[in-house]
């Protein structure tokens, strides 16, 4: 299998193999975002659960560790996937991973949540469409 350069795409599936389902994958980078809130781990726990909410996902379960002397990193687990974030608060960044399957869902509104939330004043969203085989497409559906 070959290495991809740099955002080089390769196309491993033939035709018979052609995936079905559109599930998203975003990544967004907040920048100039607000100290106080990316150091604050209750506040990010509970910004977290809400953007889950937003996207219409169920929460199964929500961990985060508080770095010193900052920065917090915090992952929702969902029915649906996850959403996760990283913070650097001496940097006022953030990085954000939200990855949601189900014909529901809504990523978008979590992004957009989180930017409110934390302030940012600039963003770098990147969206990835997964496509997961037919059989998983079925599962997702119910």
């Amino acid at each position: 299998m070959e290495v991809p350069k740099k955002n080089q795409t390769f196309k491993a599936l033939n035709e018979e193999n052609k995936l079905v389902n559109n599930s998203k994958h975003f990544l967004l980078e907040l920048y100039k975002c607000d100290f106080e809130k990316l150091n604050d781990e209750s506040f990010l726990r509970c910004t977290l659960n809400n953007a889950a909410k937003l996207a219409n996902a169920t929460v199964l379960n929500l961990i985060s560790n508080k770095f010193e002397p900052q920065g917090v990193t915090a992952i929702a687990l969902l029915s649906e996937s996850h959403i996760s974030i990283h913070t650097w608060p001496e940097a006022h960044y953030s990085a954000v991973d939200i990855f949601t399957c189900g014909q529901n869902m809504k990523p978008e509104t979590s992004c957009k949540y989180l930017i409110q939330s934390l302030m940012a004043k600039e963003y770098l969203l990147r969206i990835i469409d997964r496509n997961p085989p037919s059989e998983v497409c079925i599962q997702i559906k119910k």
